[in-house]
């Protein structure tokens, strides 16, 4: 064990990165190691003190807040492991956001499996960030438009304008199959469940979460259709469900598609999953301003489709 506290109490000032958070979440961050058990004991004990005075779990911190930390002793921390340092295409970054262009294959963040993803990379990439978080999730094959926060201020913003439906995302995806409709809304529970292996895995039932997407066709052929995907609500593998429990599965999809024709299309060339972010369009969370903002589809995704194209005549 180490004595994180030099056996002292410590008092630490509230900076705009923690500002509007709760009181239990920034003690875990900055108590590194400790038992979520005993931080609620010593918040429920009072020895957790903000200004001076006695808070509960549920208190949101302000700028400027003091806050009294008391002596806990920490478990040592294991040796991490080693993140590389990288940056992604940026799309946009002002003080507050910074859109990126993932590129498929990464995941967004460490954790079943997965040691780092895209968010521990940029953080070593920028060590003087003092704020970094993600604002919402890619799956770790789909590409395109990612959104990070770079002040709490932001995040919890953003967090309301998606929770609210005020964001505009949209998905280009290519299915097995010849779509009929050129726009169809599509509205089917979604349930979220773990298979014997451990997976996370996600069904069509009725007493799943309500789910819409909006799907638009953008061009076809024999055996493929390009679709558009507007999320309305933004479920675990929604439009990858969505479209296999319609029999349209995604091309290359590991999870929900078509096996034995995806061995077939990663020997014509496609490799992945043809699910890319194409937009997302909301308004800036801190000054109003409209944004708009594009990935154009990966060259992999491009060079299968002109393949299609040229087989078409």
């Amino acid at each position: 064990m180490k004595d994180l506290s030099k056996e002292s109490v410590t008092w630490a000032e509230v900076g705009e990165d923690s500002s509007g958070q709760r009181i239990d979440n920034f003690l875990c961050k900055y108590l590194k190691g400790v038992p979520k058990s005993h931080l609620y004991r010593i918040l429920r004990s009072g020895e957790v003190r903000v200004n001076k005075k006695r808070i509960d779990q549920t208190y949101r911190l302000q700028l400027g807040d003091q806050v009294r930390i008391p002596p806990v002793r920490v478990a040592e921390q294991p040796e991490r492991d080693y993140v590389p340092a990288a940056e992604f295409p940026v799309l946009y970054e002002d003080d507050a956001l910074l859109v990126i262009d993932k590129p498929a294959g990464v995941a967004v963040h460490g954790g079943s499996g997965v040691s780092f993803g895209v968010i521990e990379q940029l953080r070593q990439a920028r060590p003087q960030a003092k704020f970094l978080e993600l604002v919402h999730r890619l799956d770790r094959e789909t590409s395109g438009v990612l959104l990070l926060a770079k002040k709490r201020s932001a995040l919890v913003a953003m967090h309301e304008i998606m929770r609210e439906g005020n964001s505009d995302k949209r998905y280009l995806t290519l299915v097995l199959g010849q779509w009929k409709n050129a726009r169809q809304h599509v509205k089917l529970p979604l349930y979220k469940f773990d298979t014997p292996q451990g997976e996370k895995r996600v069904m069509v039932r009725e007493d799943g979460q309500a789910s819409h997407t909006v799907f638009t066709l953008q061009k076809s052929w024999s055996a493929f259709s390009l679709l558009e995907a507007q999320l309305k609500t933004g479920r675990t593998h929604q439009i990858r469900v969505h479209l296999s429990h319609l029999g349209f599965p995604i091309a290359g999809d590991d999870k929900y598609g078509n096996f034995p024709r995806n061995k077939e299309l990663a020997r014509q060339g496609l490799k992945r999953m043809f699910l890319h972010a194409h937009s997302i369009a909301f308004r800036h969370p801190l000054t109003g301003e409209p944004l708009n903002f594009m990935a154009p589809l990966p060259k992999e995704l491009q060079k299968f489709v002109d393949k299609l194209d040229a087989e078409a005549g």
